[in-house]
C-alpha cells in the first residue's frame, strides 16, 4: 500500500515562499511520475505541477503557477518537493501529492488516482 505524507505548509504573507515536501513509501518511487495538486475551499482539486520519473526529468506546470513554483524530486529519499515563491492569496489551499507510473494519469486523470495523503495547508495572507 502506497502512503504519501505531505508537509511544509503554513501561513505566509503575499510575496513569501514555502517549500513543500512529499515522502512516498510502499511503492517504487523511482519508477513513478509525481504530481502536486491543490484544493481550495469550495473548489475541486486542481493540478499544480508534475515531474517525470527521473530526478531532473521533464516538468509540467499549471499556467497559474508557471514561473513561481518549481517541482523537484530526490529518488534516493523517496521525496518530492514543491518550491513556491511569490505566493499570492489565491494560492491558499490544501496541497496534495500523488504518484503514478504513467505521467499522463498525473496530468489528465488525477481524480482517479488512489492513495491520497492528508495534504498540507497553505495560507497566504494579503
Amino acid at each position: 500500500q502506497v502512503q504519501l505524507v505531505e508537509s511544509g505548509g503554513g501561513l505566509v504573507q503575499a510575496g513569501g515562499s514555502l517549500r513543500l515536501s512529499c515522502v512516498v513509501s510502499g511503492g517504487t518511487f523511482s519508477s513513478d511520475a509525481v504530481g502536486w495538486f491543490r484544493q481550495a475551499p469550495g473548489k475541486e482539486r486542481e493540478f499544480v505541477a508534475a515531474i517525470s520519473r527521473w530526478s531532473g526529468g521533464s516538468t509540467k506546470y499549471a499556467d497559474s503557477v508557471k514561473g513561481r513554483f518549481t517541482i523537484a524530486r530526490d529518488n534516493a529519499k523517496n521525496t518530492a518537493y514543491l518550491q513556491m515563491n511569490s505566493l499570492k492569496p489565491e494560492d491558499t489551499a490544501v496541497y496534495y501529492c500523488n504518484r503514478d507510473p504513467v505521467l499522463h494519469r498525473i496530468l489528465e486523470e488525477y481524480p482517479t488516482l488512489d492513495s491520497w495523503g492528508q495534504g498540507t495547508q497553505v495560507m497566504v495572507s494579503s
